[in-house]
């Protein structure tokens, strides 16, 4: 009987914890799950191979806390990877920002900005003393004649290179360089036809701002238009074999060209001879005029009353030059220079460019011996009546190629006004001086 009761009491107590097991969530001990009985030791399964992939094993699971921490780590790592990426990102806008700078500023050194509505938005008034006029220095004779012609007695003008000077080779003094320093502001022809300046002009201290007074223009390729790419006066067949003939000469003479091509040949490039017709002078005189008004606008009314009067002018000059240009026999009209300068002259007037004694925009070039005999050989082809050489060269080469073909040597004005008594002392005068010689020498 007491160990029936044992019994019992047991069971309840087993069936107490069982039942207190089951309400906290948890499984009862091992040993009681089959009624009291011992439990029999499991075998372990054989654990199979895990396969490995790229990503690894698959991780465990955090348990809540874990999980909120490594969430916190993630969210602070990734705020400062997008910290670092935003300062990456700002460094390089500021390295493609710098580069564009600096190849804007590249561009400019070459070309000096030919953007003209660009340089008038950033253009503050000049603040000027009573009495006080605006300063202003021109880099040729021919800009200081325009520049003259509008501003008037309102501003204080300069030029920078004296009558004669070549604008290829010109190199400024000590007092040049005062004069660039103390000037408001400075007209350029623009076009790299100041190269060889614009080291001292933009070095020179001050605060003049440096404009391109070619803006605007439109502009010609060196070799365009010329008689052996474009003959508009039945020469086609001439003209290709003349180019032929010109192409043997350069290969049979290939390495004598590169050994002297560090002389300074310039083949290829903008011209910018603009300044040889009225016709793109009018649009010089405009953007001059605009500049002065924007540093001056106290005497705009002036600025602009005298460009008008002027401009006026040069257009009549630019009827008049093709009225002359038009008696000249239509066979005749084929020009041969010292150097590339009349190129936007001829293509305004219709006249074609045989070739140059030098043939490159610069008088600071030479040619070779293969150029030369190939020109001699163009001018005895076309007949050409005369050679034209500039006042601002020497006319050595030019005067050897007239003796051995047997044609007239006569002189033109280029890059700079002629001295007083030449008749050419203002650019109107300049324009009919060297209308008068071509058609004096074309209609031999």
């Amino acid at each position: 009987m007491a160990k029936t009761k044992s019994v019992i009491i047991l069971g309840l107590i087993l069936g107490f914890m069982v039942l207190l097991t089951a309400a906290c969530g948890g499984n009862p001990p091992a040993e009681t799950q089959n009624s009291g009985a011992p439990a029999e030791a499991e075998t372990p399964a054989e654990a199979e191979p895990v396969a490995e992939t790229e990503s690894g094993p698959e991780p465990l699971e955090d348990t809540p806390a874990e999980t909120e921490e490594h969430q916190e780590v993630e969210e602070a790592t990734a705020g400062e990877e997008h910290e670092h990426s935003e300062e990456a990102g700002a460094m390089a806008a500021d390295h493609d920002e710098h580069d564009e700078a600096a190849d804007s500023h590249d561009e400019e050194a070459h070309d000096h900005g030919q953007d003209l509505a660009t340089i008038l938005a950033d253009l503050q008034p000049v603040s000027l003393a009573e009495g006080e006029k605006l300063r202003v220095l021109a880099s040729t004779s021919i800009l200081g004649d325009l520049t003259a012609n509008v501003g008037g007695e309102a501003i204080d003008l300069s030029v920078l290179m004296p009558i004669g000077a070549d604008l290829h080779t010109f190199q400024p003094t000590p007092s040049d360089l005062t004069m660039i320093a103390d000037a408001d502001v400075i007209f350029i022809v623009g076009l790299n036809a100041e190269e060889i300046l614009m080291e001292s002009l933009e070095n020179a201290g001050g605060q003049a701002v440096i404009v391109p007074v070619s803006a605007g223009i439109e502009t010609r390729e060196f070799g365009e238009n010329d008689a052996h790419a474009h003959n508009e006066e039945g020469h086609e067949h001439e003209a290709e074999e003349a180019v032929d003939h010109a192409e043997e000469e350069h290969e049979a003479g290939e390495h004598a060209e590169e050994a002297h091509g560090e002389e300074g040949h310039v083949h290829t490039g903008t011209d910018p001879h603009v300044w040889t017709t009225p016709y793109h002078a009018m649009t010089m005189v405009h953007n001059i005029e605009a500049t002065l008004v924007a540093l001056d606008p106290a005497q705009a009314e002036l600025y602009e009353s005298n460009a008008e009067s002027y401009e006026a002018e040069l257009e009549n000059l630019d009827a008049w030059v093709q009225s002359q240009i038009e008696t000249i026999p239509v066979e005749n009209r084929e020009l041969v220079t010292d150097h590339a300068a009349f190129g936007y002259y001829a293509d305004r007037y219709g006249l074609t460019q045989i070739g140059a004694v030098i043939p490159s925009f610069s008088t600071n070039a030479e040619p070779s011996a293969q150029e030369l005999a190939a020109l001699q050989d163009a001018i005895t082809e076309y007949d050409v009546p005369a050679i034209f050489v500039g006042t601002t060269v020497s006319p050595t080469m030019s005067r050897q190629v007239a003796q051995d073909t047997g044609k007239a040597l006569l002189t033109v004005y280029t890059g700079s006004l002629g001295p007083a008594g030449s008749g050419a002392e203002t650019f109107i005068e300049y324009i009919r001086s060297n209308t008068n010689t071509f058609v004096e020498g074309l209609s031999q």
